[in-house]
């Protein structure tokens, strides 16, 4: 099983004073190898030791923050790194990921597992930074009717490393929409929220994203 490991995550300070983002932005994040599909499952709910950590970080200790960057680091980077295809990238969003996430942990009142209110931290980031990129959003076609073609269900392939090497080549729309739906389990109507598309749109792209992983895998 391959980790992250991260150095300097928090400063040492007492527990009661928080450090500031910057300090945890000279965090040092090294994924150690490529995100496999299927890497678990959001909603599960938070065990007691998770829930003891999630309320010290938010005091401030630096300790318990590092144990859920630990718990959550790896899937993150999977996230980041099927959204972006780009290991670079991926690393820079995850950093950015755990500092607004120790920024906001205050916010976090339990209504959503914290690896959902994670997550959801992290879609929002990788779509940010898009938008700061001044990466235009891809055309998407609002046609349901070319959709009874499409598989029922994600692609499944016995070799994952060849899965996600096809994914990384999807084009940029079709590639973000495929993990939001078929990987993290957003609905079409949530990742038209997100992206500021119909859900039409939504599962159009899905439907190309679907045919050319099938096109890729057959070869």
């Amino acid at each position: 099983m391959h980790t992250l490991t991260v150095t300097g995550l928090v400063p040492d300070q007492p527990h009661r004073h928080r450090p500031s983002a910057s300090a945890v932005a000279q965090a040092s994040f090294a994924p150690a190898a490529t995100a496999v599909a299927g890497s678990g499952s959001i909603g599960i709910e938070a065990p007691d030791t998770e829930r003891a950590d999630i309320a010290a970080a938010a005091s401030g200790d630096r300790r318990a923050f590092e144990r859920l960057y630990r718990t959550h680091g790896q899937r993150i980077f999977a996230l980041c790194l099927r959204m972006s295809a780009d290991r670079g990238t991926a690393e820079e969003l995850v950093q950015d990921v755990f500092v607004r996430a120790w920024q906001k942990l205050d916010s976090f009142r339990g209504d959503a597992a914290f690896g959902t209110w994670l997550h959801r931290v992290a879609v929002n980031i990788v779509l940010s930074r898009r938008k700061q990129d001044g990466v235009r959003r891809e055309r998407t076609v609002d046609d349901d009717t070319s959709l009874d073609a499409a598989p029922a269900r994600a692609v499944h392939v016995g070799d994952r490393l060849d899965l996600e090497a096809a994914i990384a080549q999807l084009p940029t729309g079709a590639r973000r929409i495929f993990v939001l739906h078929d990987i993290e389990g957003y609905t079409h109507e949530e990742i038209g929220d997100l992206l500021g598309i119909t859900s039409g749109g939504s599962k159009a792209q899905l439907h190309r994203a679907r045919l050319l992983l099938r096109e890729a895998l057959s070869r």
